[in-house]
């Protein structure tokens, strides 16, 4: 017997219905969750690693890093460093093990305004993921959507061929700027726009439709179809599940185990909300920002300016909370403990 179209939509999850029009990635770092919702990519960020590198069941990797890291020599400074790509890199490998595509991993977020050294870390991670086996095609470096994150992006994908995630995105600027860099891929976070709005205007509820984060999105991903930039858009940093559904048909969506989690028992119609086509037709017309451009366009968005200095300041306390981790447990690896 034959199900008609409107009574097997009905049978699918929202999740299952929004794959067919977007990429979805999982926003996390505990391969349980990849496991349970089985995404396409998946991202980490420090604040992720963090997390799981407390949880009992990942202690092996972290044990490994710290191994490496001690062999390898130098001064304290340099084993953690070492320690730290090298667990971000362990983490990565074991994500792929459970997707077919790619994982983010970020480069420390206290070199946001140095370009040359984002360039020389992304390098090491790369390096690290080739002994590990783990070809440069599988894996996105994300570098904050700073001027001197966007050039080194720009650097690693046309002079290494390395694929970059641009994070920590909150300005038309930002993106334009990421665009004419022919980054892969760039991650603006819908719902940190949010909850900007919501706390410096009067403003508390938006319909999804609404949602300052995703009219953000929306924006710049017509911009994009309707001048045929290379680079795809990742919405990012979800707040509930309308924001998701109302950004179906987005090239791409890193979303929480939470929000799969509701998504899979959600069984409303989900319907693309982007397409090409729409975005063919939009009015929106063409910019190129030089860097003194950008540093103003950028400027004139108070809630791009506050979110991307708030943004680099916490990944930055969650990167020192797992460096202060890393430098107890290699104390207790030379004590014996």
């Amino acid at each position: 017997m034959s199900v008609s179209p409107d009574k097997r939509r009905k049978m699918e999850s929202a999740l299952e219905q929004l794959k067919k029009y977007t990429v979805v990635v999982a926003d996390t770092g505990d391969f349980n969750a990849i496991e349970e919702y089985k995404p396409q990519d998946a991202t980490t960020n420090p604040s992720l690693i963090l997390a799981a590198a407390k949880m009992p069941a990942y202690q092996h990797l972290v044990d490994q890093a710290i191994k490496y890291g001690i062999a390898k020599g130098g001064s304290e400074e340099e084993q953690v460093d070492n320690i730290m790509d090298k667990l971000f890199v362990n983490f990565g490998v074991e994500i792929l093990k459970k997707i077919p595509g790619r994982v983010s991993t970020e480069v420390d977020a206290r070199l946001s305004f140095d370009k040359d050294e984002m360039v020389a870390r992304a390098l090491r991670l790369i390096a690290l993921y080739e002994e590990a086996g783990v070809g440069k095609d599988r894996v996105l470096i994300k570098l904050s959507s700073t001027w001197e994150g966007i050039q080194a992006g720009g650097e690693l994908e046309d002079k290494h061929g390395i694929h970059c995630n641009m994070t920590l995105l909150f300005s038309f600027a930002q993106a334009v700027a990421c665009a004419e860099a022919k980054v892969t891929l760039i991650s603006p976070f819908v719902g940190r726009i949010l909850d900007w709005h919501k706390e410096n205007t009067d403003r508390k509820s938006y319909e999804p439709h609404e949602d300052p984060g995703v009219v953000s999105v929306t924006k710049i991903y017509n911009y994009y179809k309707k001048y045929g930039y290379s680079t795809v858009v990742m919405g990012a940093s979800f707040r509930n599940t309308g924001e998701v559904k109302a950004l179906a048909g987005c090239d791409l969506l890193t979303i929480s185990p939470g929000l799969l989690g509701e998504l899979s028992q959600d069984h409303s119609a989900v319907k693309p909300c982007l397409t090409p086509q729409t975005a063919k037709a939009c009015d929106l017309k063409k910019v190129h920002l030089n860097e003194k451009d950008f540093r103003w366009t950028h400027n004139e968005d108070r809630m791009a300016v506050e979110k991307l200095s708030d943004g680099i300041r916490k990944f930055a306390v969650d990167a020192i909370k797992l460096e202060t981790m890393i430098k107890e447990k290699i104390l207790n690896v030379k004590n014996g403990k």
